[in-house]
């Protein structure tokens, strides 16, 4: 999940982890990937967690269609009533929509999020999911995995690997949400 610079935690760039071709390529290659796994598309969605997760799934489906001439099923997630860090990030959180416009039940979902961190995140998308069907699978994918897991939680499909230290950040920006695309690494002076 990306996270907000703000004054009193200000980070400083370090590298570009991706340009806009560079995730333009992670997206296709995670889309192939998705179809070659899955056996094609036949009951398969995806499902987003918001908010870029939610875009990057939106742009998976779109990738998916092109290479097989099939659109898949989209929605996004809201997990934010599901956070077991709730109380700590914030004392009024902002509840978005979850939107999933169709049945759950038996299908092969994949879960599509940023970045892939202590794997919080991905828990609480996964009891979220549990309480609006039994689907036949859950598989994840990630644009970045940056390591640092405090679950056992790992990616089926992964946009690149990037070891980090608890000092650093990984922000996602996308088109759709802030202007442009890219992926920074951070240092925290905070």
């Amino acid at each position: 999940m990306a996270h907000d610079a703000s004054p009193l935690n200000a980070a400083k760039a370090k590298a570009k982890l991706l340009d806009a071709d560079a995730i333009r390529r992670a997206v296709v290659r995670i889309a192939h990937e998705i179809i070659e796994c899955n056996k094609g598309t036949e009951r398969l969605a995806l499902v987003g967690v918001r908010t870029r997760g939610a875009v990057l799934a939106q742009r998976l489906a779109k990738a998916i269609e092109q290479i097989e001439g099939q659109r898949v099923p989209v929605g996004a997630l809201d997990i934010t009533l599901y956070r077991d860090d709730l109380s700590r990030l914030t004392p009024n959180p902002v509840v978005q929509a979850t939107d999933i416009p169709f049945d759950i039940a038996d299908l092969r979902l994949v879960l599509v999020d940023d970045v892939l961190f202590a794997g919080r995140t991905v828990r609480a998308a996964l009891d979220a999911l549990i309480d609006l069907g039994r689907p036949e699978a859950i598989q994840l994918a990630v644009l970045i995995d940056r390591g640092h897991r405090e679950l056992p939680i790992r990616a089926d499909y992964v946009g690149k690997n990037v070891p980090t230290s608890l000092k650093e950040r990984v922000e996602v920006r996308l088109q759709e949400t802030d202007g442009k695309d890219e992926v920074m690494l951070e240092e925290d002076h905070g």
